[in-house]
């Protein structure tokens, strides 16, 4: 019994010791892998930064509409003179008719097309509902969503100038109290006041930006490992041999006092930077980035069997990036997702990375508050540890068997 136990001790110490060594050997890794590097300091340092000033300024402004004025009255005249003023659309020219305009869209000389009705101005006169019909290029929704803003607040505000004009030309001192008022709606739009893409789509994008970079720096590191046990018969020379456990939790040690200061710097700095919604909690968010992280590089080493060499990684880049961004609930609602894709999109670190970090950091919650995000965050985390200790001793025996044949041995 009491050879056990202190069989035991010995056995927790030597795990302990050979962690530290990992973990102090794996920043040489990445000190000497010039590829590790790049992805590692300076993707998640710059893509923030080159992202955002794409995306700036925030709201597409003066988009190109052509009309066809069949009308030609004072009334449409003024209606363009208002579509002209607002932010948002630019009258570049009049169409003889609807043909001549859609050529023109064609051509990508204008994105929307606004017809005035021959009766438009009759019809005004006579207190009845003028239609406008409105022909958008919806190969930008952008682009769309400038047009519709631009006609709908005109539409409200011709409505409210008819609407007292009426009023105030009545004969009956009550007349306003029987009318009434318009009802006006108040919007208030939390987590982006500016209705900028910018706004939208980046606080989503840079935990993307995270896990991407951190899963092909991994990546890299396996590939690099797996050249050298092909050169060395089935063995690295620069791991260090530990237990399967020790090894993983030691990069994952080494690697999250990496990526602890970029998350600092990527979630914190580049939104004051930029002026991006920025409400939450350094503290919340920070807690709900270790997990995230940690699951991120489990799965990584998950996926190292799909990487036999260094450059391999990219392949695998190109394939994940955009599945992704599709999964993580940024171009399309998560809840809408059918069964399949919303298993997929659970399977995947950053799509509660995005939706926790959104929750907190946009709109204001704590971390208690999204018990879920962060519970399924740590599951992961667990899940993949265990897959990734499996996986990686299935590698290296199969790299022992497959390399140290005499053939090998010969070269």
């Amino acid at each position: 019994m009491f050879l056990s136990v202190m069989k035991m001790i010995s056995d927790i110490k030597y795990w302990f010791r050979s962690l530290f060594k990992v973990w102090v050997n794996e920043y040489k890794l990445v000190g000497k892998d010039l590829g590790v590097m790049l992805f590692f300091f300076a993707l998640p340092l710059m893509y923030p930064i080159v992202y955002t000033l794409i995306y700036n300024p925030e709201v597409v402004e003066n988009v190109a509409m052509v009309v066809v004025d069949n009308s030609r009255t004072t009334e449409s005249r003024e209606l363009v003179r208002m579509i002209n003023a607002s932010q948002y659309t630019e009258v570049v020219d009049y169409a003889i008719d609807l043909n001549e305009a859609r050529n023109m869209m064609k051509e990508r000389k204008c994105y929307g097309i606004l017809v005035i009705p021959e009766d438009y101005a009759r019809r005004l006169g006579r207190n009845e509902q003028a239609v406008l019909p409105i022909y958008c290029d919806m190969s930008l929704m952008l682009r769309y969503r400038s047009i519709m803003f631009a006609m709908t607040d005109i539409s409200l505000q011709l409505g409210s100038d008819i609407r007292t004009e009426d009023i105030n030309e009545s004969p009956v001192a009550f007349m306003s109290d029987a009318v009434g008022s318009t009802v006006e709606t108040d919007a208030f739009f939390e987590g982006d006041t500016s209705q900028g893409f910018a706004s939208f789509i980046m606080p989503g994008v840079i935990i993307l930006i995270i896990q991407q970079s951190l899963i092909l720096g991994v990546l890299m590191l396996n590939g690099g490992a797996c050249e050298r046990r092909r050169r060395n018969g089935g063995y690295d020379p620069l791991t260090i041999e530990a237990p399967t456990s020790a090894r993983l939790i030691g990069r994952a040690i080494c690697l999250m006092t990496i990526y602890i200061p970029m998350s600092i710097y990527v979630l914190h700095y580049i939104p004051m930077m930029f002026e991006l919604p920025h409400i939450g909690s350094m503290i919340d968010y920070l807690a709900l980035m270790l997990p995230m992280l940690l699951a991120s590089i489990f799965l990584a080493d998950i996926m190292q069997p799909l990487v036999t060499e260094r450059e391999s990684s990219m392949l695998v880049w190109v394939f994940s990036s955009v599945l992704f961004l599709f999964v993580s609930g940024l171009t399309w609602p998560r809840y809408a997702m059918n069964d399949f894709w919303l298993t997929i999109s659970s399977l995947v670190p950053s799509s509660w990375g995005v939706q926790g970090f959104l929750a907190i950091d946009v709109n204001g919650c704590k971390l208690g508050d999204i018990p879920t995000i962060y519970l399924m965050l740590w599951a992961l985390t667990v899940a993949y540890f265990i897959i990734a200790v499996i996986v990686d001793r299935r590698c290296r025996l199969r790299d022992i068997r497959r390399y140290s044949k005499p053939r090998y041995q010969e070269r």
